[in-house]
């Protein structure tokens, strides 16, 4: 029960965009599997090229929302890609039917469907102009968010800013896909909206496009599971590899492959040691790389990382 709305539209009779049926149409396909192929999101893709009038207007725009948001549902994800407005009223999504005060679905609307749905996640990705109006009534105030429990809301820039395109494709959903693929996951591989937020704001500067980050929430929510850096059994093992978090494991030559008094029960532990080394959760102790802890006799402990990931294990949550 996870159901994602991804449009894309790039023909509009005042000014057609040459990314975002792209965007909809990459994210929807990100979305709907994990990196292990298993199923993720039950995706539907609206999208209208160059050429193709009349398939987002206001009221299949409206009709779809109502569908995303009103069935009960684990999540339900929006992401929207082409051109956003505002006026004194409101802000917009806008419809390839935009008229002058009728631009499209207002951002206001959007917010009552989602604080008023029956799934309990709730995600909005936004890559349109304006869209950090988005969570912000007007007739409250624009500076002020209402969002229900289970709300993320990401979008490309703030409620006074342009969304760029570049390369076929809008710079925050590119970014966005970045971090599905693995850019913004943790060890266990999963990405969570707060995470991508992270790493697309890290990865524009100062003088681009600023990201916003809304959300009310209890629970970080796995958006998309990509491939783990290190093999999950090895993070399960870490209580038995460090009995005690804050202790050191000592090293001898035994632990190193290449030794002549190698043991194979300490290789294969060192093994996992070195993996652990590599995604940065254990470092040596009075040397510089882990072989030389092995052959000099010193030791290797966890780091801060490494201990977080220790209680994780330690508590059954890996």
């Amino acid at each position: 029960m996870r159901r994602a709305l991804c449009v894309g539209v790039d023909e509009y009779e005042f000014g057609a965009l040459r990314g975002c049926v792209n965007d909809a149409k990459r994210l929807s396909t990100l979305l709907s599997r994990h990196a292990d192929t298993s199923r993720n999101f039950d995706c539907r893709t609206i999208v209208a090229p160059i050429g193709d009038k009349n398939v987002v207007t206001r009221p299949v725009l409206r009709d779809q929302l109502h569908q995303l948001f009103d069935e009960p549902a684990d999540v339900a994800l929006l992401h929207f890609s082409g051109h956003g407005t505002i006026n004194n009223l409101d802000g917009y999504l806008v419809t390839q039917d935009a008229a002058t005060y009728d631009e499209g679905v207002a951002m206001s609307d959007v917010l009552k469907l989602a604080n008023d749905s029956k799934a309990k996640e709730i995600v909005v990705l936004l890559d349109c102009c304006f869209s950090g109006r988005l969570g912000n009534p007007p007739i409250v105030d624009n500076t002020k968010a209402i969002l229900r429990e289970g709300i993320s809301i990401l979008t490309a820039g703030r409620g006074n800013q342009p969304s760029v395109e570049t390369s076929g494709g809008g710079v925050f959903t590119s970014l966005v896909i970045d971090a599905l693929e693995g850019g913004a996951a943790n060890l266990l591989g999963q990405v969570s909206a707060p995470a991508i937020y992270a790493f697309v704001e890290a990865a524009l500067g100062a003088w681009d496009q600023r990201p916003l980050f809304k959300a009310h929430l209890s629970n970080v929510l796995e958006l998309r599971r990509s491939t783990p850096p290190i093999p999950r059994t090895i993070l399960q093992n870490l209580p038995s590899i460090f009995p005690l978090p804050a202790e050191d494991h000592a090293l001898d030559p035994s632990f190193e492959s290449t030794s002549p008094i190698a043991i194979p029960a300490n290789v294969d532990r060192f093994n996992d040691l070195q993996a652990l080394y590599r995604v940065h959760l254990v470092a040596p102790v009075g040397a510089i790389h882990m072989y030389n802890a092995a052959m000099e006799s010193k030791a290797c402990r966890l780091t801060a990382t490494g201990r977080y990931y220790w209680r994780l294990a330690n508590d059954g949550r890996i």
